[in-house]
């Protein structure tokens, strides 16, 4: 993590090296690159969109489309918004005509959000089983329930028997090989209780005071944290969730004048800025970073998903396909173009056979916090020389996102120390891959990653034996 009183450290990426440099150079070239928006030729008068315009028209259509609104997703592929929408034969005021003038791409589907929600509804009531989880798909206006490899014989019937009494075509089941858990490790590695997780995203406190975002999992775990196995405290729990209405958990820095930047640290010398908070899009590309594995990449499933761990039931949660592993969590979910999207919760599977992978939003994070994002340090105080990202830009909240962040040194990422500490110890429970042991006890997420957003060392905790555990313990 960034942290004046921490020795600049450059960490290489190790474990999963091709695939983090893979979706290095694809994120990097592109970073901060604009999309031209406009209406396509052809018959389609749908406009190009960034996901995050995307996702503000979608806003807007919401309101506009009332009770017809059935979700909306982004099609990366053509850079366009898909509004669902359900009956609107007796649509006296044209809001189908008026959703396409505003560019959107308009489809007729069976499932209106009411009912969507209330399928969700039913499945909290008759399958809150451990190794579960659904979210809404819009893609495919279903519910998509997905069972990790621990949900057979009884709890799998019901589970089934659940899904078909919705009724046809309401919800899809599917079989994971792997189990859910929590991911304890990440971004920059930080220690805690035994347990080691990553630091998410550096942010303010709203007393002004220098914090960071991480895993609600890894501060209900261990209150104190520090950058180093073994190592003196650096920060202190001051709010954690998990389970419940949430995974998240804001850690402020012992030292009032740790310098901590708004960046990710994404290996290889190179580092993102992070300049706001954005909401997570279905169909969005989001990038991951964290201590075990690196940096990866992926695609948004769902949003509002609801996770039943060992430890109990998460809600609100964003659904993702991007890989992780114990030691990723708390870890940072990003944009290329510089927003925080999410938190490494947990999930399934691992950076070898891919599966699940589950991420608290930062929104909901710093609304329920009261935190801002950017630069720590009281009232917006710039990091390092006080250049502001991008000029004039500020980040999100007033806070410029300087240019302090250097990508492996100073910027999040760099004070990995969790490259040689993590190694040696984080590898226990989590080395198996499934890191069940070890991420069930809320608690290993304690490591709360000083720093989250130092995804980038996935290289430095790659130096720890090569273990990825979203919650290592030691």
């Amino acid at each position: 993590m960034s942290h004046k009183r921490i020795p600049k450290r450059k960490a290489a990426i190790a474990v999963g090296g091709v695939a983090a440099l893979g979706a290095a150079a694809l994120l990097l070239p592109q970073a901060n690159a604009s999309q031209d928006g406009g209406a396509r030729g052809g018959a389609s008068t749908a406009r190009t969109l960034k996901a995050d315009d995307a996702d503000d028209l979608a806003a807007r259509l919401s309101k506009l489309l009332g009770d017809a609104f059935a979700g909306s997703y982004y099609d990366s592929a053509n850079r366009q918004l898909v509004v669902n929408v359900t009956d609107v034969s007796g649509d006296d005021n044209n809001v189908i005509v008026q959703a396409k003038k505003a560019g959107a791409e308009v489809r007729e589907v069976d499932n209106s959000t009411a009912e969507l929600q209330a399928a969700a509804r039913t499945l909290r009531t008759k399958a809150t089983i451990p190794g579960t989880a659904w979210a809404v798909d819009p893609r495919t206006n279903k519910i998509l329930v997905t069972a990790d490899s621990t949900v057979t014989g009884t709890r799998w019937d019901r589970l089934e028997s659940t899904v078909d009494g919705l009724g046809s075509g309401m919800a899809t089941v599917k079989k994971s090989a792997g189990t859910f858990r929590t991911f304890v490790s990440g971004g920059d590695a930080i220690f805690g209780g035994g347990a080691r997780c990553s630091l998410g995203f550096n942010v303010t406190a709203g007393d002004g005071s220098p914090a960071f975002l991480t895993a609600g999992h890894c501060g209900v775990a261990a209150q104190q944290w520090s950058d180093a196995q073994n190592g003196a405290p650096i920060a202190t729990v001051d709010q954690a969730t998990f389970p419940g209405n949430g995974d998240f958990a804001l850690v402020k820095y012992d030292d009032s004048n740790t310098q901590a930047p708004s960046d990710v640290n994404v290996g290889g010398g190179q580092s993102v800025q992070i300049l706001q908070a954005t909401e997570a899009t279905v169909g969005q590309q989001v990038f991951r970073m964290g201590s075990t594995t690196g940096l990866h990449d992926g695609q948004v499933l769902g949003l509002d998903a609801t996770v039943n761990y060992p430890e109990g039931t998460v809600t609100g949660l964003i659904q993702t396909d991007v890989c992780a592993e114990p030691g990723d969590s708390g870890g940072s979910l990003f944009t290329q173009d510089g927003g925080a999207v999410g938190l490494t919760s947990g999930g399934s599977g691992d950076c070898t056979s891919g599966g699940e992978t589950f991420f608290q939003p930062v929104t909901t994070a710093l609304a329920a916090t009261g935190a801002t994002l950017g630069d720590a340090g009281a009232g917006g105080q710039q990091a390092g020389d006080g250049q502001q990202a991008g000029g004039d830009q500020q980040a999100g909240n007033d806070q410029q996102a300087g240019n302090d962040q250097q990508a492996g040194g100073d910027r999040i990422g760099g004070g990995q120390e969790a490259g040689a500490g993590a190694g040696d110890g984080s590898d226990a429970g989590s080395a198996d891959g499934s890191g069940a042991a070890d991420d069930q006890s809320g608690a290993d997420a304690t490591n709360g990653r000083a720093s989250g957003t130092g995804h980038g060392s996935g290289g430095g905790n790659a130096g720890r034996s090569g273990r990825s555990g979203l919650t290592d313990t030691h």
